[in-house]
């Protein structure tokens, strides 16, 4: 499709804000819904709400058909064969702290180790430092450089007897830098070591294959890639996820209940307790055609990326020389000028971008800086859009200065 037919399908580009046409650059943080997904959302709500799995009655069993038919597209997507190993969840969020819990019950113990990358989302850094108040365990850091790589040749020095688990983004949502998830894993596979990606900004950027990234598991969310809020995916090898224990009990997720004790119910039902998200997850069947079907160009990326270096007294994050492993995702920070001052500016002009932390305070520390802006692209904006907010922002910058 063009970039016109595209932005057809989002309803939420015809808005105006203070009287300017709305220039959506938030989009690392929560994509915009196509009409497809709003209509399915709709619809299910409207006519095919009843719980799934348990009745027997036709409503029931209309809203099975589609929850799970969403499981086999989310399969598929990842090249992954097995559905079972299809866990929904209500974000990546969910996805990495159900991940930690039952990684940390089933593989980890007093005196292990667990490496984290330097760039990580606070969802994964936060729960691995909960699991570190209930077990001894030690956590590492892989550090990235000044240009925001991922010090992957440092990696095998740091693992040692005692090392577990790795854990990276597969693009960081802050630096937009594709991480070398495969050579991860091999490095991973060297030493008998899991491996878990957060791909909240990679099922939007990349091709997602789990089989050849090699990885153990794999986390996102439904919201960054044109989906339904309040959904996601934990992918997990079937050996690894039918000896973790689910971290929520109640209906749905269990085989049999005694008062002597209860026993689970097979993959993927163990993880899914209670009543499911029965309009949202279906719609990860919409999300995935819109994906798939988005123009691929790189003329905006390389266009703001310039841009941006050209600018005096700005410093962009997350550089590189290959362009090919950086995604329209650029986090930056301006001399004598604050980056909320700037988002507020921005905003009057019609424009939506990120401002602070990203939840990634660590990645600020690293940087020496309290915060950054963020303006982060998709398919459907267009370059006149990506020339409109480099104009902005230098005309922010002014008012600043």
């Amino acid at each position: 499709m063009t970039t016109e037919e595209v932005r057809a399908q989002f309803p939420q580009l015809k808005r105006t804000v203070y009287g300017k046409p709305l220039v959506y650059l938030d989009n690392a943080a929560t994509s915009l819904r196509p009409q497809s997904v709003i209509d399915r959302w709709t619809e299910i709500s409207a006519q095919g709400t009843a719980n799934l799995h348990r009745a027997v009655h036709h409503i029931a069993a209309e809203a099975t058909e589609a929850y799970e038919n969403a499981r086999k597209a989310v399969a598929d997507f990842i090249n992954t064969a097995e559905t079972e190993e299809v866990i929904f969840t209500s974000g990546a969020t969910h996805s990495l702290n159900l991940a930690a819990f039952g990684i940390g019950e089933t593989f980890l113990k007093d005196g292990d180790e667990i490496i984290i990358g330097e760039g990580e989302h606070h969802s994964d850094i936060v729960p691995w430092q909960m699991l570190r108040c209930r077990k001894n365990i030690s956590i590492k850091v892989l550090p990235v450089d000044e240009n925001g790589r991922l010090c992957v040749e440092q990696l095998e020095s740091l693992i040692t007897e005692k090392t577990r688990l790795v854990c990276v983004a597969h693009i960081s949502n802050v630096l937009g830098l594709v991480n070398p998830v495969k050579a991860i894993s091999d490095i991973c596979r060297k030493h008998g070591v899991l491996l878990l990606v957060d791909g909240a900004q990679g099922v939007v950027h990349q091709p997602v294959d789990v089989r050849s990234l090699g990885c153990d598991f794999y986390a996102f969310s439904g919201h960054k890639m044109y989906g339904a809020p309040g959904t996601g995916v934990l992918w997990g090898r079937r050996s690894l996820l039918e000896q973790m224990p689910p971290m929520f009990g109640g209906g749905e997720m269990i085989e049999t209940v005694r008062w002597a004790g209860s026993t689970w119910a097979p993959l993927p039902r163990k993880f899914e307790a209670g009543t499911q998200n029965i309009s949202g997850t279906p719609c990860f069947v919409q999300a995935i055609e819109t994906l798939r079907n988005m123009p691929q160009d790189d003329g905006i990326r390389d266009y703001v990326y310039d841009a941006l270096q050209a600018i005096d007294g700005l410093r962009l994050f997350g550089t590189t020389a290959d362009r090919s492993l950086k995604v329209p995702v650029f986090s930056f920070y301006v001399e004598h000028a604050h980056h909320e001052d700037l988002a507020l500016i921005l905003d009057k002009m019609g424009i939506a971008v990120r401002s602070g932390q990203m939840c990634a305070e660590p990645l600020m520390d690293r940087f020496g800086v309290t915060g950054m802006l963020r303006a982060s692209f998709a398919p459907y904006n267009t370059m006149q859009e990506a020339e409109y907010f480099v104009s902005s922002l230098r005309k922010a910058i002014g008012m600043l200065r």
